[in-house]
This record gives structure tokens, sequence and C-alpha cells, in this order.
């Protein structure tokens, strides 16, 4: 199969979403150790960082990772093209376009959120991108802004993008109130609406359609999968990640990379002693892997113990192995039961 053709193919079934501050490429490595089926996406990262910053900073990742997604903002579809393929070319999966972040920092750049307001722009910016790159091209957005008919909204943002070629639309099934909520309240306030997103779908049937917003459990997107083409599951796979693991062999019908949390948290340890031998902090790494063994023995001992050790300058990979002994062998059926 050409790569043009596999990738047009990607499977959106469950994906993880992108969040900032959250899903850098530590986290990223981390989470494709407890599901090898998942699409993963990386932080927003802006056309202006990609095209004046540190690309190998910004955009460098693991090839573990794949497959792994670029997330960009902005709103200028030559820029966006360029920096599509820049993406290309380091490798990504795919480039999903924001249209749903709603914070004053894009609001005052005129990309996510506020582009709910400016659907043609949206396919415009699409169709650069796809006329540029072979990998697909996606948009993530929500399902109105502000006083927004989100009927209204979503419908002609939906046919701007189709008609401009995309290859997927997620949508987060809440409004952004850009007037009023801070970015946070955006996460929770408005209510959701799957019914909007479920009616979307029916509506465009050849465009793979991707649920967020509110997915809690795996129990929850398989229930939505019967309605839409996919799920993507944000702050539950961040804060809980050990529901991971039942990702490949629940959605997928494939065997989970490891038996239970303790032995993926294990396997991190290569990866965290070769970080730390090019001078990464192990705090930077072990932030991403405290709610492990949320619920479970020795749960909150292992915590404790990386919050106020792998802050330390001098802490290396042993101070990981300590935490991990701090949490006992219970295998995968106790840990999921009581943390459930």
């Amino acid at each position: 199969m050409l790569l043009a053709d596999a990738m047009a193919t990607l499977d959106h079934r469950f994906c993880i979403a992108p969040m900032m501050e959250w899903t850098d490429r530590h986290c990223r490595f981390f989470h494709r150790l407890l599901t090898r089926r998942a699409l993963i996406y990386t932080e927003m990262v802006t056309t202006g960082a990609v095209i004046h910053g540190d690309r190998a900073r910004l955009l460098g990742h693991d090839p573990a990772e794949h497959p792994v997604a670029l997330q960009l903002g902005g709103c200028e579809p030559r820029t966006l093209a360029q920096c599509a393929a820049i993406a290309a070319d380091f490798g990504y999966a795919e480039v999903n376009l924001n249209v749903g972040c709603p914070s004053d920092r894009v609001q005052e750049g005129r990309f996510g959120a506020c582009l709910m307001a400016e659907p043609q722009l949206v396919g415009d910016c699409v169709a650069a991108m796809k006329a540029l790159v072979a990998v697909p091209v996606t948009v993530k957005c929500r399902i109105g802004i502000d006083e927004q008919d989100p009927e209204a909204a979503l419908g002609a943002l939906t046919c701007a993008v189709e008609a401009a070629g995309a290859n997927a639309l997620i949508v987060h099934a809440r409004k952004a109130w850009l007037k009023g909520l801070s970015p946070r309240e955006n996460r929770d306030v408005p209510p959701l609406d799957y019914g909007r997103v479920y009616r979307l779908k029916a509506a465009h049937p050849k465009l793979p359609v991707v649920l967020n917003g509110g997915i809690t459990s795996l129990e929850q997107a398989v229930q939505h999968l019967d309605r839409v083409d996919g799920v993507m599951m944000g702050r539950a796979a961040y804060q809980e990640p050990w529901r991971l693991l039942a990702v490949d062999p629940q959605l997928y019908g494939a065997e989970a990379p490891f038996a239970d949390a303790k032995a993926a948290a294990t396997a991190l340890i290569p990866y965290i002693e070769r970080e730390l031998a090019r001078g990464m902090r192990l705090h930077a790494i072990t932030r991403h892997v405290l709610g492990l063994f949320r619920g479970v023995p020795g749960a909150r001992a292992f915590r404790r113990q990386l919050a106020t050790e792998a802050v330390r300058p001098a802490a290396d990979a042993a101070t990981f192995r300590d935490a991990l002994a701090l949490v006992p062998d219970t295998g995968p059926a106790l840990a999921q039961t009581v943390a459930a």
C-alpha cells in the first residue's frame, strides 16, 4: 500500500485529545505504552511557532509515538499549508486544524474557536493544506460559539470543510463562550449536546465524524461508536491513564501492550534513562504518570514520592523505581475494579 493510501485510512475510532501543557512528547510516549492503536495528538502548535521557532523542539517526536497527529493553530491558508508540509516532513501521520480553543490568546490571533464564525475561511485553510500534503487533514471544532445557533453554525462549518476535502471532523460537543467564560470553564460549563453531533453524522454519512467532550470511560465510548465514527477522550485519558490499557482489547480486538499498569510503568524506565542522559529533568516525564495507579493500594504513596522526589535536581531512574516499589503487584483486574 502506498503511503498516501495508508494515511487516508488512518483509524479515528479512539483518539487521545490534544491538551495544552499536557500532551507533550513525554506524555505521548507514555500513552503509547498503554495503547498501540489509539490515534494520539500533540498539543496545539501555532503557525508562527512552526515558522519562526525551534522546530526540533516543537515538532520533534519519538517514532514509537506513531500514529501521531500534529495540531496546528492558525488562520492564514498559505501559512497553514506551509506548516502542514513541514509537519509531513517531520513524519506526522495527520495535520489537525484547531477551531475549538477558546483562550484569549487564540482570540487575539483570530484562530481557534473564533474561526467558528468564519466557516469559509476554515474551508479555504483545509483546501490549501490538502493541496500541498498527502497526509490527512482534519479539523477539531466546537458546536458553536457564543450566541450562534449550533444547528446552523456547525452545519455551515461542516459543509465548508467537507467540500474542501477534510478527512475527518472532530467535534467537541459543547459551545465555546468566548465572552464571559474562562478557558477552564469552557471545558465544563457549556452543556454537552451529543445529539447535535449524532445529527451531524447522519446528515454527512461520508464524512468521518469523531465525538469529543465528557467521555470518561470506554463503556461510554462504545455507546457513542454506534452513532459516530470515532471518539476522542481527553482529561480522563490523562488523569486516569490506566484506562488506556483496555483500549486495544475492547475497541480493536487486539492484545493489550502490557498485562497491567505496573508493567507498563516499568517499561517507561529505559525512556527515562535515555531522556535524563539528554539533560531532561525527571519530573518533566513522571508528572504524566501520577494518575496511573489512582484508586489502588499504594497509589497515594506513589504520587507523594514522585511529587517530593522527582522534582529534585539529582532525581534519576532509581527515584522512579523507588516510587514504583510502593505499588504492590495487584494485577489488572483489581486495579481497574478499585479505580473505577
